[in-house]
């Protein structure tokens, strides 16, 4: 097994033109997992601090995005049961980080904002992501950050693409 790898030894090597095999689908996996956890773990200590986990962290996110989200929307945007968001929103709404309203033309919805406390909150942990994100996108340079993007975008199932760029609509 070969020794550490310096910190400073990371490059990005040029994708090779059978970018398409095994070894490069392995290395874009595990890309992925590497940044995504040391991207997410910049925030953690926060979280940490209030007591509260990722899950909490996107529902606040989301809800920071599209202020009078539904319930519904919400649940569709994390994929996740309906008993595991009722807890995340239970435990947001209990410490004052989330506030709901009825719906204006059904009253049975529960439209989600952020609280000024929550919203607070969400900015404080999109910063700790901003900054390690911002500074990767930095490094890359912009056609890179396309590329990404494309890649990433090339991930989400056709029928819930809608869903990501209803998120960037208006920016």
């Amino acid at each position: 097994m070969a020794g550490p790898i310096s910190p400073n030894a990371m490059s990005t090597p040029r994708a090779s033109p059978l970018f398409l095999r095994e070894p490069e689908i392995r290395r874009g996996v595990e890309l992925l997992y590497f940044g995504y956890s040391h991207m997410t773990r910049s925030a953690d200590a926060l979280l940490a601090e209030h007591g509260l986990g990722r899950a909490h962290q996107r529902a606040l996110y989301f809800i920071a995005r599209q202020p009078g989200l539904t319930v519904g929307e919400l649940l569709r945007l994390l994929a996740i049961t309906k008993q595991s968001l009722g807890r995340v929103l239970t435990e947001l709404t209990t410490r004052n980080l989330v506030a709901t309203a009825p719906g204006e033309t059904d009253r049975r919805q529960k439209l989600l904002r952020l609280t000024d406390t929550g919203a607070a909150l969400e900015i404080d942990l999109f910063d700790r992501l901003r900054e390690r994100l911002s500074a990767a996108y930095g490094r890359a340079g912009q056609e890179a950050v396309t590329g990404f993007w494309q890649v990433l975008e090339g991930l989400i199932p056709p029928e819930d693409r809608a869903l990501a760029m209803e998120l960037s609509r208006g920016e």
